[in-house]
């Protein structure tokens, strides 16, 4: 009897997931709650589990689009692979000592050549034999990592290149090994999404930018002083992250327009600050939500921060953590980027832009001095927040971040 497994549903607003990967080949042995296959929403990637143990029989393949509900493979009833068994089995059960074999120490002697589908797909896309790869998975099986990891071999020179002589030294030589390969890949959930929404964005928001700089001499004048005790007695690194995000906290207290979004025919004002960080994952930006952000201390916002972050390089955030947010903070910097105009992430109505921290000659009493200074830009859906409100909200942040003693004493 076979067991039908489909999408499962992962979000109120999600109807339907595309077919990442699969972790199991067809045919092959899986056991109850083993993953088999990575599924990707427009929002998150989220593993499926076998519901039961037995043979797994793949129906649906790598980059389909599935709706919730879809069937994507059966399990049917089936015992797990003899030599398994074996291996479970008590040494008396094993040959005489005279006839017992040792394992092999030749590598050769590995299942070269069978490799997950993953890794067949990524090898496919190099042009690379399977059967030239040894494996470091189970019984030799070639991963996913050891396919990214492959090289090409150069093809062998012919017995009669090799004998042939080298051309005159005035000869001229020809370069014809130009590349001019292609290669096509079928556009992920996400990607989709994020393409929808940020044209959107652009067509039904009166979206401006307005920038500022900020001196952060004193926030990097707090940490050297204080990053060891910090983290000794916390646990996490003090970055600048955690003095953002309070900056913007306290200043939408006092702008809440920025803090707020439009629905219909309403403009909806939040009095708590859901702060949206933008980060980098393997398959795309994701933007998780630090909750309740205004009443966070430095190292509560920094632990959020961390726990976010791993979250998203290891593709386990849930759609829960990402949905949501009042406010986004975005850092260009850590690319590189000196400047920018970030776009809303919508619904919300407002994003502040950080970027790279450059020594730059800036005048104080008078004098000209070098200081460490980085751009900010606020970009603000113009419908709901006035130029006086988003430019009086920058200049607080900036006022916070170039005192921060004003962050502790809420002033």
């Amino acid at each position: 009897m076979s067991l039908e497994i489909k999408v499962p549903a992962v979000g109120e607003s999600i109807t339907e997931v595309t077919l990442a990967q699969w972790l199991k080949q067809d045919g092959e042995y899986v056991e109850m709650d083993e993953n088999i296959a990575e599924l990707e929403s427009d929002k998150a990637t989220f593993e499926l589990p076998a519901e039961k143990a037995g043979i797994l029989r793949i129906i649906a393949q790598e980059g389909d689009t599935l709706e919730i509900g879809a069937v994507v493979c059966t399990i049917e009833d089936g015992d797990a692979p003899a030599t398994e068994k074996k291996a479970d089995a008590p040494a008396a059960a094993a040959a005489p000592a005279e006839k017992k074999e040792e394992p092999s120490e030749n590598p050769d002697s590995y299942a070269a050549g069978t490799a997950s589908p993953a890794a067949a797909k990524i090898l496919r896309e190099k042009g690379i034999d399977p059967s030239t790869i040894k494996g470091t998975g189970k019984d030799g099986r070639i991963t996913k990592e050891d396919a990214e990891k492959a090289q090409a071999k150069p093809a062998a020179p012919k017995a009669a290149e090799k004998a042939a002589p080298a051309a005159p030294a005035s000869a001229p030589v020809v370069n014809t090994a130009f590349s001019r390969n292609e290669r096509r890949e079928k556009l992920s959930s996400l990607r989709k999404t994020i393409a929808k929404r940020l044209v959107a964005v652009k067509n039904e928001t009166a979206m401006l930018t307005t920038f500022n700089e900020v001196n952060m001499q004193p926030i990097m004048d707090l940490r050297a002083k204080y990053k060891d005790i910090f983290k000794e007695k916390h646990g996490v690194g003090l970055g600048f992250m955690s003095f953002f995000t309070k900056a913007v906290t306290t200043a939408l207290k006092e702008w809440p327009a920025v803090n707020a979004r439009i629905e219909d025919n309403e403009i909806v004002y939040s009095d708590f600050a859901d702060i949206s960080i933008a980060v980098s994952a393997p398959k795309g930006l994701v933007v998780p939500v630090i909750r309740n952000a205004e009443s966070l201390s430095l190292f509560q916002i920094e632990k959020e921060i961390v726990n976010l972050a791993t979250k998203a390089r290891e593709n386990k955030l849930t759609i829960e953590e990402m949905t949501g947010g009042t406010f986004t903070i975005t850092n260009g910097g850590i690319f590189g980027s000196m400047m920018s105009t970030p776009i809303i992430n919508a619904p919300q109505s407002a994003i502040l832009g950080m970027h790279n921290i450059i020594q730059r000659p800036v005048a104080e009493n008078g004098q000209v001095v070098i200081r460490p200074m980085m751009y900010l830009a606020l970009s603000y859906d113009h419908r709901i927040i006035d130029g006086r409100e988003s430019v009086s909200f920058l200049v607080r942040v900036k006022q916070l971040l170039e005192d921060p003693a004003r962050l502790l004493l809420e002033v």
